[in-house]
């Protein structure tokens, strides 16, 4: 593990939280890419988390080297907010695996939800399989606490409405799941049922990727905002750091955005997203997880086929990190396991 940032206040708390898990160890840590490049000629790191904004040279052009020539797992942690998010994204373009914010150091539940995050993105990170990013003009660097849903919506009981107007596509990803999410929603038509998602991903950061997808999307895709109407040719992303529910009222279905703890070591939560709809669409709902780290979603995902919903798990071979969809295979939560390209494919057929 090494750890890239210029600031020597990170890279000691960062090696604090790191060290404070057992199943990992920083090899060491460095100022800026340059000093980065000579520690890795004597060691390369299963990790490197690495900042954005960093003298001699930023973090971006230090990971498109890194991915163009030898690919190394890379967290970006970084500072960056909403005037940032874009390079974020680029960074996940460029080949990173996750993106966290810094932890700040203001109350003791923060620091401890920071630790779960950064270990989390981590130990996803290490398990990442990384392609060569080719076709990028640089040249070489030359050197010498736990809860369950039922935390924050109650369990599933007796059978969900049947009679509704419309069907609900649930969908939820963490690691790789931007470009997943990305070629699943360019394959949907603008007629599409409406669709809600759950993205690990930090605040800003959500509505920054619903901007850039609602560009090249035939659909309208947006942040998710408390009461937003999920209706046909519009999919919603759960905002950071906030859980997103499916609601209904009538024949409307809607979204709570609310706060609350940790679920599944994650806010938000897709095992939150995926039990409102078991509750509140039923057998009118597809559900659908994709490539990540852990267990969210799993046991949603099993609610959800309980309650008459066609389910898809995402195969091992097209995700990037076989977690989250290999739990919902182990619970027998799936109706179909599928390869990422055509998984919009079987969605669009049941749902007409």
């Amino acid at each position: 593990m090494l750890i890239v940032d210029d600031s020597a206040v990170v890279r000691q708390t960062l090696s604090s939280i790191i060290d404070s898990n057992s199943s990992m160890e920083v090899m060491g840590t460095a100022s800026d890419p340059f000093v980065a490049a000579r520690k890795m000629l004597d060691e390369v790191p299963d990790v490197i988390t690495l900042d954005v904004e960093m003298p001699r040279m930023d973090g971006l052009t230090f990971l498109r080297r890194i991915m163009s020539q030898h690919p190394i797992p890379v967290v970006i942690i970084s500072s960056l907010t909403a005037e940032g998010t874009e390079t974020g994204l680029k960074a996940l373009e460029y080949g990173a695996v996750e993106i966290i914010t810094k932890p700040k150091m203001n109350t003791k539940e923060f620091i401890e939800e920071s630790k779960i995050r950064i270990c989390d993105a981590i130990k996803a990170a290490s398990r990442a399989k990384l392609k060569r990013k080719t076709g990028f003009a640089v040249p070489s660097i030359k050197v010498e606490p736990k809860f369950s849903a039922d935390a924050v919506i109650p369990s599933l009981k007796g059978s969900s409405m049947i009679q509704t107007t419309e069907k609900i596509i649930a969908m939820g990803a963490s690691t790789g799941g931007t470009e997943a999410l990305t070629v699943f929603l360019q394959s949907m038509p603008a007629d599409s049922p409406g669709i809600v998602i759950v993205q690990h991903m930090p605040e800003e950061f959500t509505r920054s990727f619903a901007n850039r997808l609602n560009d090249i999307c035939a659909i309208t895709v947006k942040e998710a905002a408390n009461n937003d109407t999920v209706i046909r040719g519009r999919a919603l992303i759960a905002p950071g750091n906030k859980h997103t529910l499916l609601k209904r009222s009538g024949a409307r279905y809607y979204v709570e955005v609310i706060d609350g703890p940790l679920v599944n070591r994650h806010r938000p939560s897709v095992d939150v997203l995926f039990r409102s709809v078991a509750i509140n669409a039923g057998a009118n709902a597809v559900g659908g997880i994709m490539t990540g780290m852990g267990a969210d979603g799993a046991k949603g995902l099993l609610e959800m086929k309980k309650a008459g919903a066609f389910t898809i798990a995402q195969d091992e071979a097209s995700c990037v990190v076989f977690g989250m969809p290999h739990e919902a295979i182990k619970l027998d939560a799936h109706s179909k396991i599928l390869p990422l390209d055509s998984i919009a494919t079987a969605v669009l057929k049941v749902t007409r």
